[in-house]
């Protein structure tokens, strides 16, 4: 896991620390094959001011060529091959999380709609490091949702082993996400139709950076195979999206932790 923010909205059902030592534990930056369940805090809805928990997996598996993870901000599979030593390429089926009225006082309050949970198509291409005795990862991703209505979304995601212990592993990541205007509009614009029966004022959006995030990623081993794995995330909407109606504060916050088997 190390980071949960990958699983979306998934129901039950489904570098600025010392820089030291190799082999980071934490799932998102090591060879590991991980499974197990997780506990998300999360907002409603990313501008939301109600937060919900939720059980979400915990997944990360490599093999040859399929893959499927959790570990790097969304919870996708597909496959994927070498280009190059420690480059590779491929194309995912990601889950996308939705939007609950029922979550959100705010949207409740207001009658607005909900937005079903849904899937995307997308490639990536990731670049795994060793910066001295730095693991780093950097990975490329575009998503385009099944929903054509719903758009397309790119990741930049970079992240760094910050400290190795005898049982305890940390690191730091960062991302930027950036979509076109039906991504964006799908969860902040606000259609005449839809201002006459909420109340709230039109609003349209464009395309453009969605949200930036910062966050930290740890674990600790338990024994040979276990281990509790974890992160907190700081995310602030950015362009179109930070300015929406829909929006009662532009920063959230995520945390998570799981206890996963390592094989």
């Amino acid at each position: 896991m190390a980071d949960l923010t990958t699983a979306g909205g998934l129901r039950p059902t489904l570098a600025a620390l010392a820089l030291i030592l190799p082999a980071v534990a934490c799932a998102e930056l090591s060879d590991d094959s991980l499974l197990g369940p997780g506990f998300r805090l999360r907002p409603a809805y990313d501008g939301s001011a109600s937060r919900q928990h939720e059980l979400v997996p915990v997944v990360r598996y490599f093999g040859q060529p399929w893959f499927i993870r959790s570990t790097q901000g969304v919870l996708e599979g597909g496959a994927r091959i070498e280009l190059a030593p420690g480059l590779h390429g491929g194309g995912q089926l990601a889950y996308e999380p939705g939007r609950e009225t029922s979550e959100s006082r705010f949207l409740s309050d207001r009658g607005v709609s909900a937005i079903d949970h849904g899937a995307s198509l997308g490639a990536h291409l990731e670049w795994d490091h060793e910066l001295g005795p730095v693991p780093i990862a950097l990975l490329v991703r575009t998503r385009q949702h099944a929903d054509s209505e719903r758009g397309a979304q790119a990741d930049l995601r970079l992240s760094a082993g910050a400290y190795r212990g005898s049982r305890f592993a940390a690191g730091v990541f960062a991302q930027a996400t950036w979509a076109n205007a039906k991504a964006t509009g799908s969860f902040y614009g606000i259609t005449p139709q839809q201002s006459a029966a909420t109340g709230l004022p039109t609003f349209t959006t464009g395309s453009g950076w969605l949200f930036g995030s910062f966050g930290l990623l740890w674990s600790v081993d338990l024994s040979q195979n276990w281990l509790v794995v974890g992160s907190m995330e700081s995310r602030r909407l950015r362009g179109d999206a930070s300015r929406s109606p829909l929006v009662e504060r532009e920063s959230n916050y995520y945390a998570s932790a799981g206890l996963t088997y390592r094989f």
